[in-house]
């Protein structure tokens, strides 16, 4: 084998099924709404093919054309797409994560919530580029937790922003964020990355 054709993508089936198959695995593991580009560039199958399997997953979800309806659903947002928890569902998947979860939250997790708190609204990218660490488990921790909440989409890249909720400021024991200190100006906004050596 060349070295050009170990290079090239491999050749997957254009089978709606298949497609299909592939699209809910992608969707199964991201935290962000996939565009259909972005799915289609994934899968290795066109953007009307993909467009096709995502209406497809969506129908028997929703319990279309003989098929049991799921307690989660494929729902677009900001242009993009996500599987969701059906909404009258949302009580009982916080009770049981809250049931969960440790009663103490990782310093991880306070890094975390405290770069939110000072920049919010953010978003996952900027706080992992901040924290020079992949903070996507955490987040989901912190928004099971009711700490964190999902204030918008960006419309331009699809990027949730996060802000943090009144539950916070009852743990803080505080009545708004303007209570807490004043280090917000000390703390890099991501956008240009690391220069150098972290310090630890």
């Amino acid at each position: 084998m060349t070295d050009d054709a170990a290079l090239e993508p491999p050749q997957r089936s254009q089978d709606p099924a298949d497609i299909a198959e592939r699209v809910e695995a992608i969707l199964l593991i991201v935290d962000e709404p996939q565009s259909l580009v972005a799915l289609a560039a994934a899968v290795g199958s066109p953007v009307p093919a993909v467009r096709k399997a995502v209406e497809t997953i969506v129908a028997d979800y929703d319990g279309e054309g003989g098929s049991r309806r799921r307690g989660f659903e494929l729902r677009e947002v900001g242009g993009g797409w996500r599987f969701y928890v059906r909404e009258e569902h949302d009580e009982l998947v916080a009770e049981f994560v809250n049931g969960q979860a440790p009663s103490r939250l990782s310093q991880a997790a306070l890094e975390t919530l405290a770069v939110i708190a000072y920049k919010q609204p953010v978003s996952r990218s900027q706080v992992a580029s901040i924290r020079a660490v992949n903070v996507d488990s955490v987040v989901r921790t912190l928004l099971a937790r009711g700490l964190i909440t999902e204030a918008f989409t960006d419309p331009e890249t699809g990027a949730i922003n996060y802000r943090t909720t009144d539950a916070l400021l009852g743990h803080l024991g505080i009545n708004s964020l303007d209570e807490l200190p004043p280090i917000s100006p000390l703390l890099d906004d991501g956008s240009a990355g690391f220069e150098g050596e972290v310090l630890r």
